[in-house]
C-alpha cells in the first residue's frame, strides 16, 4: 500500500459524503473519474464490476465506497472510505434535522425540499450515464442496458432479476 492512501481515500469520500444528495449513486460519477481517470486505482470495467457487486449485495447502495476502499487499500482502505462517507452526514443530518423539523411547515423549507428533488435525481441521471459507459463495450451491452433501463421503467420487475439475466447473457459470453 501507497504511503498516504489512506488519507488520500479520507479526504476524496469526505468531501464527496457532502455531496452526495439522493445517496451514494448522486456521486458514482465523481467516484469513477477520481478511481479510474485520476487516480488509477482500477479499470473501468473493475470499477463497473464492483458498482454491479454493490447493487446486487444485500444492504444500503453505500457499498460501492466500501468495494473502492477496498479495491485500493484492503480492508483498512474499506473502513477508511465508509467511515468518510458515512460519517459527516450522519452528524450533518441529526443536527440539521433538528432545527429543520422545527420549520417543517415554513413554505421556505418546502420550496428547498423541492428543489433538491431534480438536483438528486440529475446527479443519479449522470451516475447511469457513467456506470453505461463505463460496462457497454459493445452493440450486445448497449442493447442489455436499454433494455434493462426499459423494463425498469415500465414494469415491477425485481432489480435483481435483471441482473441475473444479464449474468446469464454474460456467462453465454454475449456481453
Amino acid at each position: 500500500m501507497k504511503p498516504g492512501i489512506l488519507a488520500t481515500l479520507a479526504t476524496h469520500f469526505l468531501v464527496l459524503s457532502m455531496l452526495a444528495f439522493g445517496g451514494a449513486n448522486a456521486v458514482i460519477p465523481e467516484i469513477h473519474r477520481d478511481a479510474v481517470a485520476v487516480s488509477h486505482w482500477m479499470t473501468d470495467q473493475q470499477f463497473a464490476d464492483l458498482f454491479a457487486i454493490s447493487q446486487a449485495s444485500p444492504g444500503p447502495n453505500i457499498l460501492i465506497v466500501t468495494l473502492v476502499g477496498y479495491q485500493v487499500a484492503g480492508v483498512a482502505g474499506a473502513l477508511v472510505t465508509t467511515a468518510a462517507m458515512c460519517g459527516p452526514p450522519c452528524l450533518f443530518v441529526y443536527f440539521a434535522g433538528r432545527v429543520w423539523n422545527r420549520f417543517r411547515h415554513a413554505r421556505w423549507r418546502i420550496l428547498v425540499q423541492a428543489g433538491l428533488v431534480p438536483v438528486s435525481i440529475g446527479l443519479i441521471a449522470a451516475a447511469a450515464m457513467v456506470l453505461a459507459r463505463a460496462a457497454d463495450h459493445n452493440w450486445v451491452a448497449v442493447l442489455v442496458t436499454v433494455a434493462t433501463a426499459a423494463l425498469a421503467y415500465t414494469t415491477r420487475i425485481h432489480p435483481l432479476w435483471m441482473f441475473a439475466g444479464a449474468g446469464l447473457l454474460g456467462l453465454a459470453g454475449l456481453v
